[in-house]
């Protein structure tokens, strides 16, 4: 795990030389590395992007932000990716210890961008093509209660492990639903 980005998590310089913050953040990455299993899932759909909206097959997405990003795309990828229940679990073994429980949280937040950037590049490589930019709900002006619509595109739960509460929330907690666009202006092969 790149330890710049657990630092950034944390809001503190890459270039500290505090060796003990180094130690305790050394320490969270090879307890998150050696403890979570990630799983992942993505499905590529045809769209149709308006000026406001996504639209899958009967599905509309509202969001102008989304369809901005999405904007000359005509096939977008659907993904999620959670780093599973063990992840909750080593929060809550350090939920006293305030000072590794604040790394542990920064270095799951960097696992978790790692496990979601490793799912694009498969996008790219198993399909030949480039994708932008993940877009998920709850960002922006993409209500989080579009989250229901995205889980029923995907085998998420079965295939991940991944619930959606009442409120919209992903258990475990560790776990990434998003679009990115296919685009095919700027094809690998």
């Amino acid at each position: 795990m790149n330890k710049a980005e657990i630092l950034r998590y944390m809001r503190t310089s890459s270039k500290t030389d505090d060796k003990e913050l180094l130690r305790l953040v050394d320490t969270a990455a090879e307890l998150v590395n050696t403890t979570v299993r990630p799983k992942s899932i993505y499905r590529i759909f045809d769209c149709r992007v308006t000026k406001h909206s996504l639209i899958i097959g009967s599905m509309e997405f509202k969001s102008v932000r989304l369809a901005e990003n999405l904007s000359g795309c005509t096939r977008v990828a659907v993904l999620g990716a959670t780093l599973g229940t063990e992840s909750d679990r080593l929060l809550r073994a350090y939920a006293s210890e305030s000072a590794m429980l604040v790394i542990i949280q920064a270095a799951l937040a960097a696992k978790t961008e790692e496990v979601c950037d490793a799912v694009q590049r498969s996008i790219e490589t198993e399909n030949g093509v480039k994708t932008r930019q993940r877009y998920s709900p709850g960002y922006f002006d993409l209500d989080i209660s579009e989250q229901k619509k995205l889980f029923s595109l995907l085998d998420i739960t079965k295939r991940c492990g991944i619930t959606l509460t009442e409120s919209y929330q992903m258990i475990p907690t560790k776990s990434v639903t998003a679009f990115t666009g296919i685009d095919y202006e700027n094809q690998i092969f």
